[in-house]
């Protein structure tokens, strides 16, 4: 019996993400990029991609991977053991958003079964502008903030989805929301965020990653209530690390100092001793002094490191270790899971891994509960 071969397009972003360690919370625009590069931030899409590939477990005599050229896709794709079709060309030296459109639109007129695409939602967005829902397509997370629900929960999951669908063990397709916020104003600590429309993706739902869903004003008093078993367990030979997000936010409020609703503030003696910190400075802060890490988890999606907080990088969380790590999070953003474990994604598969059991989750003052974590 002879066997169809499936038609897969591998397009990649190669600066998505690129502004999350060195804390420019994005890499939309060229003078964005100019400034990451500037702090020593490293590409890390094409090895996500890579990644993606090498889980999929695809054999390429079963497939024709096109691929668009050099770092999107044709050298990733390499890297991982296929030789692609490379298709299209690149003009700059640098790539862009329309880079990344003309891509998608030669991966749809060339017929692929599935586009793979990786990067953020500014990518999603970009293949949602070029092709519609003319093409089933997945996205392999990649970029700073991840607000869409097209993308799977990680580079490994991206690639088994991706052979799932390719190979007809799943065979359902659901259109998936496409978000994007404003990068000048998340810069600011403002939140705007758009649904741009639909892209239809393979359909499965322990795979995929939610929609990130928004605070509601009755958990103001659940936070407040966080905030003060917080200070109060505060130890004045540590510094704290307090992560983005309005779980964390009353914390500095109380202790009347400033906090960069969407970065990382390390605090020492109840005094800021680092605003808006990238991973440099983490680092230097974790040369002279222990510290503990606060964070929170993403609300629906269940994130807790790797969406939004890549300045808490592998180096910056192997150095304060799972011991000294405070989880915060609502009763109804631990509801808004519905049972689903907590995700890590840092880039680091063994320190994924290491996350990985139960953790006690500060839920009010005097109230915890225990949670389970799971490598994405």
């Amino acid at each position: 019996m002879t066997r169809t071969r499936k038609r897969l397009g591998l397009v990649v972003n190669p600066i998505a993400g690129i502004g999350g360690r060195v804390g420019l919370k994005g890499s939309d625009g060229a003078e964005i990029v100019r400034q990451a590069f500037e702090k020593g931030a490293l590409p890390e899409s094409p090895a996500r991609a890579t990644e993606a590939l090498r889980a999929s477990a695809l054999a390429p005599e079963d497939l024709t991977l096109l691929a668009y050229p050099r770092s999107m896709g044709a050298d990733e794709a390499r890297a991982a053991g296929f030789e692609p079709r490379v298709v299209g060309r690149i003009e700059g030296p640098q790539t862009t958003a329309e880079d990344t459109k003309e891509a998608a639109r030669t991966m749809a007129a060339e017929g692929v079964d599935l586009l793979l695409f990786a990067g953020g939602d500014g990518t999603a967005r970009d293949v949602l502008d070029a092709v519609g829902g003319r093409v089933v397509a997945l996205g392999i997370p990649t970029g700073v903030k991840i607000q869409s629900a097209v993308f799977a929960v990680s580079p490994r999951a991206a690639g088994r989805l991706a052979a799932e669908y390719l190979h007809g063990r799943t065979t359902r397709v659901r259109e998936r929301e496409v978000m994007d916020i404003d990068e000048a104003a998340f810069r600011e600590d403002r939140v705007v965020a758009r649904l741009h429309g639909y892209l239809r993706v393979p359909e499965e739902a322990h795979l995929l990653q939610g929609p990130k869903s928004g605070s509601i004003p009755d958990e103001a008093h659940a936070t407040e209530a966080i905030a003060s078993q917080v200070i109060e367990d505060m130890r004045d030979d540590h510094a704290y690390l307090v992560g983005p997000g309005t779980t964390t936010r009353p914390i500095l409020q109380r202790l009347g100092l400033p906090k960069t609703l969407l970065g990382v503030d390390a605090v020492y003696r109840r005094r800021i001793l680092v605003a808006d910190a990238d991973e440099a400075q983490l680092l230097d802060v974790l040369r002279d002094l222990r510290a503990i890490l606060v964070v929170t988890v993403i609300g629906s999606q269940g994130f807790l490191f790797g969406r939004g907080n890549q300045q808490l990088s592998p180096r910056v969380l192997r150095l304060i270790g799972r011991d000294r790590l405070v989880v915060v999070a609502t009763p109804e953003k631990i509801a808004s899971l519905r049972g689903r474990p907590l995700l890590v994604d840092t880039g680091d598969a063994d320190l994924d891994r290491a996350f990985e059991g139960y953790l006690r989750i500060l839920t009010g003052y005097g109230r915890s509960v225990v949670y389970p974590v799971e490598a994405a």
